[in-house]
């Protein structure tokens, strides 16, 4: 079994030295053996595990989430359709924010739409569209 350092899995992964640290601290990571002089001794299967927690990262997933999908990944007893779950309610949400994001899209084409650029800010009618837009007033 082939032994790395911090440097070389942060390397091979990927990632900053910090990013290990975090995972570390965050429970991703186990943190491994060290050697006498106090250096931190790396499997080969920690740098499989981070560049998992950068896919699941990029895909949209938490650290909680990712931390969650690890442990479903190590469990014997955990089957495709319990991941297949996790991913179903990743993408609910993405969808759900892609809808807000949308109705921000408008409205800012809409407010934006009500300003020529021109004339002093005192009566920039963005601004006051932003200021008494009931959509926008809190309750």
């Amino acid at each position: 079994m082939e032994i790395f350092s911090i440097g070389q899995v942060a390397r091979r992964a990927g990632v900053g030295v910090e990013t290990i640290r975090f995972y570390e601290r965050e429970g991703l990571l186990e943190e491994p053996a060290r050697r006498t002089s106090g250096y931190r001794q790396y499997p080969q299967d920690a740098v499989t595990r981070i560049r998992f927690i950068k896919r699941a990262q990029q895909l949209g997933f938490s650290l909680k989430e990712i931390a969650e999908l690890l442990t479903l990944r190590v469990d014997g007893q955990t089957s495709c359709e319990q991941v297949k779950e996790h991913a179903a309610a990743k993408l609910a949400e993405v969808e759900q924010k892609i809808v807000e994001l949308q109705r921000i899209r408008q409205a800012l084409l809409h407010v934006a739409s009500l300003c020529a650029g021109e004339g002093p800010k005192g009566r920039c009618p963005m601004l006051d569209a932003l200021e008494h837009d009931t959509e926008t007033d809190e309750p």
